[in-house]
């Protein structure tokens, strides 16, 4: 914990930077070198940064040298302890940093792919409290993580169901942040295209905003070669386009290290090769983000924040190796301070539906007990340009006023019903990928002991050192084998199974509460149509809704026992579509 020691006043504007430095000990080029230039950027940079996130920054020793050039501006850091060698995720601040934790993903790869080391690393979130004024509530939450990587297109990657996973532990935590009504940072290195199901799942749940989008609402939701963004029809941006207007941080033709190993080779060599701006550029695709959220204090004199600019940073070279700072661009934004109008919060649906004449008051009663439960409504801070709706209903801003979007950031709280089922689909079938490699592991396991016991046995009839000899050799191997395939599938694939039913359980029951919300919405907007003369109409709506409500929490409950007590939730129709989805490694 640090503690400040001088009372500081709130900021008017808020700068943010994230980075991926790619500081890969042994393995990243040039490494020490890249890390001191992007220590230089950081200190150079312009905003000035006042809250930095990092991103494989492995080391204590590059932690320590970017602290020792930054501490002029970033006088606070915390470097983050996870997994085995360390989960490459750091904070610095302006200001003081009153509390920090690290918190580990259920589910984070798998250990018998250690070439990918996803799961060695001990991926998680990098949390902190940043103390940015003099009162308790003027504090930020920042969140910074680093998600699993996709070694395959979607929808054929195998680790799609741990990064969507993922994305949903992290919404859970930025969504703790707001409730509390704290001003609440997200940011890092996602690995998702904009719109994707891990996408989809923070700015609903959470909920913040990606500031990118705010801003740049028509921005890419991926390469140009991929079919999100060939289905919008769109000419292949160029390089100067996608940094500018798409936000590209990745797999651009103006970072080096994405260039062809031929062309490296010339680089290496001392070749000065230029990429002019308007170089077609069909592989870049943002990777990382800032999110963004106000807190949901009912307060009056609190701040409302919101996004000012953003910007993709570091695309420079190197001055003396003339190659990339790293395989990633960074991400920087600023935020302002404005006064906060008064809020709105979902206590007031009764009243408002109170001023609309004639409106029955039993259809009223039946419709606030089912209307507003608590996990379906967040407060909701209106600008003089947002509508005047409860947060389920609020109307989408117009993408040409950024202030308003950001500002109902909270209007919607679920997804729709067939994107939970996607996802249920997406559980199941890995799901059942994971029993077979249990099955498999497990019966591997029994066979090394068949095996090794006919080895010794043929040991003791045999009359031949070189025979003996080999035949100890292959049952030590192959015994060996066996018991570590043995503890992958018994204890590895059981922790895996159990985290992915919590997982299952979470995505249902927020399926379940969407269709009940979505159920109350139409009752309300049915209410809304009639007028004065209405009344008895109303009423007898109201008591038919009732029934149909009480048969759908029937339908809802069967389906709850369902997903509780079985295995095979799904069903073999979402098994067969989620296997048609998923290539199995």
């Amino acid at each position: 914990m640090q503690s400040s020691g001088s009372t500081v006043e709130v900021p008017s504007t808020i700068n943010i930077l994230t980075h991926n430095c790619w500081g890969l000990k042994y393995l990243a080029k040039w490494r020490k070198e890249r890390l001191t230039e992007i220590e230089r950027a950081i200190a150079t940079t312009i905003p000035t940064p006042e809250i930095v996130g990092l991103q494989e920054c492995w080391t204590q020793e590059d932690y320590l040298s970017i602290r020792k050039h930054t501490r002029h501006i970033l006088p606070h850091g915390k470097f983050y302890y996870s997994g085995i060698f360390g989960g490459g995720l750091a904070i610095l601040s302006k200001w003081p940093i009153v509390e920090s934790n690290m918190v580990r993903y259920p589910l984070n790869g798998r250990p018998t792919a250690f070439f990918r080391g996803d799961w060695y690393v001990g991926k998680g979130v990098a949390c902190a409290i940043i103390q940015i004024g003099p009162g308790r509530e003027n504090v930020i939450e920042v969140f910074n993580t680093h998600l699993h990587a996709p070694y395959e297109r979607e929808p054929n990657d195998s680790y799609m169901c741990h990064r969507t996973a993922q994305a949903w532990e992290i919404a859970r935590l930025m969504r703790g942040a707001v409730d509390r009504g704290h001003l609440v940072i997200g940011m890092g290195d996602f690995n998702m295209v904009p719109l994707s199901l891990a996408h989809q799942l923070i700015t609903t749940h959470a909920p913040v905003r990606d500031v990118w989008r705010v801003l740049h609402p028509e921005s890419s939701l991926g390469a140009a070669s991929q079919p999100a963004e060939q289905e919008r029809r769109r000419e292949i941006p160029s390089a100067r386009y996608n940094v500018h207007e798409n936000g590209a941080t990745c797999d651009s033709v103006l970072n080096t290290w994405r260039w062809s190993k031929q062309q490296q080779k010339m680089l290496f060599k001392g070749g000065n090769i230029t990429v002019p701006p308007l170089t077609p550029d069909p592989r870049a695709k943002r990777l990382d983000y800032i999110f963004f959220g106000n807190g949901s204090s009912q307060s009056l004199d609190t701040s409302q924040w919101q996004i000012q600019s953003a910007k993709v940073g570091m695309t420079d070279r190197h001055p003396d190796l003339n190659c990339s700072l790293s395989d990633h661009f960074s991400v920087e934004a600023t935020i302002s301070r404005l006064p906060q109008s008064r809020t709105l919060g979902s206590h007031n649906l009764p009243n408002r539906l109170s001023t609309h004449e004639g409106t029955n008051e039993t259809a009223l009663r039946s419709l606030t007990n089912t209307a507003l439960h608590p996990t379906l409504y967040t407060s909701y801070n209106p600008s003089p340009t947002s509508s005047l709706l409860p947060l389920p209903f609020a109307r989408t801003p117009s993408p040409q006023n950024p202030q308003s979007t950001l500002e109902s950031s909270s209007s919607t709280t679920s997804l729709p019903s067939g994107t939970y089922t996607e996802i249920l689909c997406l559980i199941s079938a890995y799901k059942d990928r994971e029993y077979r490699q249990r099955q498999l592991r497990l019966g591997h396991f029994v066979v090394s002991v068949v095996v090794s016991i006919v080895c010794f046995i043929a040991i003791w009839w045999s009359n031949h050192a070189g025979v003996s000899f080999t035949l100890v050799l292959i049952s030590t191997l192959n015994f060996g084998a066996g018991v570590i395939d043995g503890l992958i599938g018994g204890l590895f694939v059981g922790s895996e199974l159990r985290a992915l039913k919590e997982f299952e359980w979470e995505i249902a029951n927020a399926k379940l509460l969407a269709e009940e919300n979505d159920h109350s919405v139409a009752m309300i907007e049915g209410l809304e149509g009639h007028s004065p003369s209405d009344n008895n109409e109303a009423s007898r709506q109201s008591n038919r809704s009732s029934e149909e409500g009480k048969e759908n929490q029937v339908e809802r409950k069967e389906l709850w026992e369902k997903v509780r007590g079985s295995e095979e939730y799904s069903g073999k129709e979402n098994r067969r579509r989620g296997h048609a989805a998923m290539t199995l490694p």
